[in-house]
């Protein structure tokens, strides 16, 4: 049985604007756009901040989140569906571009 692994964020990286560049488990790396989210408002209002989005910005629930009490706590956090960043462009490693 050849079954799809679930999708599994292993580091995120702050990009220009609203992007997060996502490094996943089997060795991809996805360019993850947030800005449609953020324009929605409700919970994602918060990462209109840059500092916050750069700051805040890590790894939780084994995709991208933004850790809301500073505690690491996997329930207080902003996460994105891990299925919506496999489905991201898959690009080059821009730290080694850099």
């Amino acid at each position: 049985m050849n079954e799809k692994m679930f999708p599994v964020v292993v580091q995120a990286v702050a990009g220009e604007g609203y992007t997060v560049y996502a490094y996943m488990l089997d060795g991809t790396i996805r360019k993850v756009s947030v800005e449609e989210l953020v324009k929605r408002g409700g919970v994602m209002e918060k990462l209109k901040d840059r500092d916050f989005f750069v700051n805040a910005l890590t790894v939780m629930n084994d995709t991208v989140a933004w850790d809301l009490s500073g505690h690491f706590d996997p329930a207080d956090c902003i996460d994105i569906d891990p299925f919506y960043v496999e489905e991201c462009e898959v690009v080059s490693d821009p730290i080694e571009v850099a």
